[in-house]
């Protein structure tokens, strides 16, 4: 949560992500819908330097309150699931892999140093493997 409002480039969509995994800076996308959200959360509360500053003093909002909320807003929902922030990390590079973008991208987005900790990411999902059956059955249906 240690986002500054000036590591928002709403023009390339990019955002800043400093001091990060492995205390390096990366850059990752920034969805066009996450930049409108932005905008609006931007228009009504200013921030000045953080992105999203704590309620008391001139810090960013902590991980412990970070982890409160999201553990408050998953039992507004109704999701009875274990999940924590980092599972949306983890569910983020899952669906950027299923979506076909190459593993070595992936680990630069999360900026993980080592292919082998993104290959974490490479176990069977459901939609892969329907992928891989309907691949199968395409190729098999020629025989």
């Amino acid at each position: 949560m240690n986002l500054k409002v000036a590591d928002i480039d709403g023009q390339s969509m990019l955002v800043r992500v400093e001091n990060g995994k492995g205390g390096k800076d990366r850059y990752v996308p920034l969805p066009e819908r996450t930049r409108e959200l932005l905008q609006g959360y931007y228009a009504s509360f200013r921030p000045k330097t953080w992105l999203f500053p704590a309620k008391k003093g001139d810090g960013p909002y902590g991980m412990t309150s970070l982890q409160k909320a999201f553990k408050a807003a998953l039992h507004q929902s109704g999701i009875k699931k274990h999940a924590s922030v980092h599972t949306l990390r983890h569910s983020y590079a899952t669906h950027l892999l299923e979506s076909g973008v190459p593993l070595r991208t992936i680990q630069e987005i999360l900026g993980h140093k080592s292919s082998q900790t993104t290959a974490v990411y490479t176990h069977l999902t459901h939609k892969m493997m329907d992928s891989l059956f309907t691949t199968v059955n395409t190729l098999m249906a020629g025989l």
